[in-house]
């Protein structure tokens, strides 16, 4: 499998690092980022090819990887799968636009492709995804992050947000997607809280998810990404885990 890589950042270098071809038969080759020397510098670690014009990677790659933000997703998704090819998407936050979603769903459809959505920086999202049709009632997530990763200086914990998680994707695109990953398994607009937290040094997601089938919590502190403390490592993690999934015989989970 041939992959192409929107956004060539601090994930996608996680991801493309980490990635053997002689493994798992996925060839991460093509890089796109509308800086170019960002895109040559990751091509050039990779022994792939940096592309200065998104269309021309098209014909090239079977499936291409955002690693961008929520903005490039509107700008490249549709094209990508009224291309038959299949995507993965990191800034799950611009799914949270239902016309939208509505729009990519109705493209993946018609064109016979895919549109996959990692589990990302948390953890207990096949739970959720097992009871959301089942009795599932009700669901929130807590998240804390340190003042730095959000460029705050503050000595003190504060409350940044406490809303529905399309409003927290609106007000933090960079910083919450887990909350947009979340309301789209379970098919709610869950409960948000947001708060930097000058105790904490890691970013830390506590979900509590409450039904007939009874309850469960739980607590993920991921450690930021170096090269960029807004994400988390495990976020690349799952990426990881998604691509050399494609080509396994045996799935363990859902």
């Amino acid at each position: 499998m041939i992959v192409g890589i929107i956004g060539c950042g601090a994930i996608a270098n996680i991801i493309t690092t980490s990635i053997v071809p002689e493994d798992n038969g996925i060839e991460i080759k093509y890089f796109f980022d509308k800086d170019v020397e960002r895109a040559e510098n990751l091509a050039s670690l990779a022994g792939g090819i940096a592309v200065l014009d998104f269309d021309d990677m098209l014909d090239k790659v079977d499936l291409i990887l955002e690693c961008a933000a929520p903005v490039s997703v509107k700008e490249y998704a549709p094209k990508v799968l009224d291309h038959g090819i299949e995507m993965i998407v990191m800034s799950i936050g611009a799914l949270m636009d239902e016309e939208f979603f509505d729009k990519l769903e109705d493209l993946a459809k018609k064109n016979n492709t895919k549109l996959h959505l990692p589990s990302g920086a948390i953890v207990g999202l096949d739970g959720i995804k097992a009871v959301s049709k089942f009795g599932l009632k009700e669901v929130s997530l807590i998240t804390r992050k340190s003042p730095k990763s959000l460029g705050m200086n503050i000595d003190a914990e504060e409350i940044l947000f406490e809303g529905k998680a399309s409003d927290a994707v609106k007000e933090f695109p960079l910083n919450i997607n887990v909350a947009a990953t979340i309301s789209l398994a379970c098919k709610m607009d869950i409960d948000v809280k947001i708060i930097a937290d000058p105790k904490v040094d890691r970013n830390v997601h506590e979900i509590t998810a409450k039904g007939d089938f009874g309850e469960f919590k739980t607590r993920t502190e991921n450690l930021p990404c170096e090269a960029n403390p807004k994400t988390s490592m495990l976020a690349a993690l799952s990426a990881i885990r998604l691509l050399k999934s494609f080509n396994e015989t045996i799935s363990v989970g859902i």
